[in-house]
């Protein structure tokens, strides 16, 4: 990197953690330090939940995502902007009325204490696991493309969260993340206009979305009834809603945002800001996706995007072998290449027939050179089974370090580091505040002074980063990083949200039903998980339908003087 690049990017990251430890000095009771004396105004609230969601895996990924895939993925959003507005019709109403600090404090007074520490310790247990991941998937992939120390680049990372984190508690998170949010979209903006100028002159906007349609990666929708199928309307409506639900309206990262709000109204309008906006902003990026794709159409990509794995490969047993391919793989790109230009071509004369003549030639050519990357793959595997051959973790980054201008690399990579922080900082905030407010205040030390338990959130703060930190140091890829942390959250997120919904609409379910109930549905959803190829969005729907069912019928069974015993705390 250049050394404009390097002052972009550590520029723009102490101005973010000096300004979010300089404006949030002082704060001086748990009540400003957890819920930041609920002050936050509506563009605050509406920021500070997007940029908690929008981890430095959505960047990284989520392009590579739509590069292999196509624009599909957006499906998974499809059931957010209902989810929003329940949570923002039934939840906040609730939250605010009880005046609770964490979402579990409420399950404790609807049930028992066993269901508000069961609640609390199913989101410790997957957002803690995530809050590595959000700290590692990055540090990853920029230490392999970078050359940089992986384990420097986890400690910066997570360094830099935790000191402004610890400082200034949800105040700080919310604020810095309204800046951070602002270089990621500028930063991403950028690159969108930087990937279409590098794009031939001779190819209009047009002509580049039809090719990316005829390669098949403009599939937005699809209605397949294959419940193995990852992606559809059906799992985006049905597993994304519940998905959405439950991480909007029980997970303590997004409930604290939200918590903070001046009034009601404050919050609601937040979370309608992320339901107008969230779908275009996760369409853009995978666009950005199929842009670059289209890119590497006519320019020439690596045979792998994970250079070091190809490193040892030419260093290895199969360096012959890989040569022939690396041959073929040439070959196939110019053959590819060809019937592109002659398919845009048959684009220019708009004869229908020639259209789909052109077309055909080109799935076979393409699916001839494809074929040539699944054997440089197998080649990879052979050479090092424990690699994970899906690169497309590596198509943006790649992208940004071989076409970027210098100074602009140095944004984009502050965009990814922004992103990592943003969303890290408000798991460790919330994972400190669950952790104080549930089972420190709750269980452990009852009774203590105000200052007692602002210390003790800081240093729980502390303690959740140290965690997150070591988790990432020893955490191993897998799969699309984005898939990753929703496949994690799609465990847990049915089972807590059929807790909820339990509490709010079925009152006669009391808290000895509900707690076994619960966990019960979780063992289901676990087993289902190991022993089942389903995609993941329906674990949402499984675990919350499961914890309702077990509930309603544990209760018609559980006798009613054990039920009024478990409320005595």
């Amino acid at each position: 990197m250049s050394a404009l690049d390097w002052t972009v990017l550590l520029g723009t990251l102490f101005f973010i953690v000096a300004y979010g430890v300089w404006k949030t000095r002082g704060s001086n009771d748990i009540e400003g330090y957890l819920l930041g004396n609920k002050q936050m105004k509506w563009g605050t609230i509406g920021l500070s939940v997007m940029a908690t969601q929008a981890s430095a895996i959505t960047f990284l990924s989520t392009p590579g995502q739509a590069y292999a895939s196509g624009m599909g993925f957006v499906q998974n959003y499809l059931g957010l902007p209902i989810a929003l507005i329940i949570v923002s019709a039934v939840f906040i109403p609730i939250y605010f009325k009880q005046k609770v600090y964490t979402a579990y404090e409420y399950l404790e007074g609807r049930f028992d204490l066993k269901t508000r520490l069961l609640g609390g310790f199913l989101f410790l247990v997957q957002r803690g696991l995530a809050a590595g991941i959000t700290i590692y998937a990055p540090a990853i992939i920029l230490s392999t493309m970078l050359g940089w120390n992986l384990e420097a680049t986890i400690l910066t990372v997570g360094i830099l969260v935790v000191i402004y984190t610890v400082s200034g508690g949800t105040k700080a998170v919310s604020l810095t993340q309204k800046y951070q949010m602002a270089v990621i979209m500028g930063g991403m903006l950028i690159a969108f206009f930087v990937v279409l100028g590098h794009l031939p002159e001779t190819l209009s906007f047009s002509d580049a979305v039809k090719v990316a349609g005829k390669m098949g990666k403009l599939e937005v929708i699809s209605f397949s009834m294959d419940p193995g199928k990852r992606y559809t309307f059906w799992t985006g409506i049905g597993g994304g809603l519940f998905l959405a639900m439950s991480y909007f309206g029980t997970d303590q990262s997004q409930v604290a945002r939200y918590l903070s709000g001046k009034s009601i109204a404050e919050s609601r309008m937040g979370l309608m800001f992320n339901a107008l906006l969230k779908i275009p902003m996760q369409f853009f990026i995978l666009f950005l996706g199929v842009m670059v794709f289209v890119f590497y159409l006519f320019e020439q990509p690596p045979t792998y995007f994970k250079q070091v794995d190809i490193d040892l490969l030419q260093s290895g047993i199969h360096a012959e072998a890989y040569s022939t391919l690396e041959k073929a793989h040439t070959e196939g790109f110019k053959h590819q290449k060809e019937d592109i230009i002659a398919l845009v071509d048959a684009f220019d004369k708009g004869d229908e027939n020639d259209i789909n003549a052109k077309a055909g030639q080109l799935k076979q050519s393409s699916g001839q050179y494809m074929q040539v990357r699944e054997d440089i793959k197998t080649l990879i595997s052979e050479n090092d089974p424990q690699t994970e051959t899906k690169d497309s973790d590596y198509v943006f980054l790649t992208f940004i370090m071989n076409f970027m201008p210098k100074g602009l690399i140095g944004l984009l990579l502050a965009v990814i580091f922004s992103a990592a922080m943003s969303s890290t900082s408000s798991e460790l905030n919330a994972l400190a505040s669950t952790t104080t407010v549930d089972f420190y205040k709750r269980v452990w030390m009852k009774g203590r002074s105000d200052k007692h338990y602002l210390i003790a959130s800081k240093l729980l703060t502390l303690f959740w980063g140290v965690v997150a930190i070591i988790f990432a140091l020893y955490a191993r890829l897998v799969e699309n990083l984005i898939e990753a942390v929703n496949i994690l959250g799609s465990i847990f997120y049915g089972t807590v949200l059929g807790i909820f919904l339990v509490a709010f609409f079925i009152k006669q379910v009391k808290g000895n039903a509900v707690f076994f109930g619960a966990l019960v549905a979780q063992l289901l959803v676990l087993l289902i998980k190991y022993n089942s190829d389903i995609s993941y969005l329906w674990f949402n729907i499984i675990g919350c339908v499961l914890t309702i069912v077990f509930s309603f019928f544990l209760q018609l069974i559980i006798p009613h003087k054990a039920e009024d015993s478990s409320t005595d705390s």
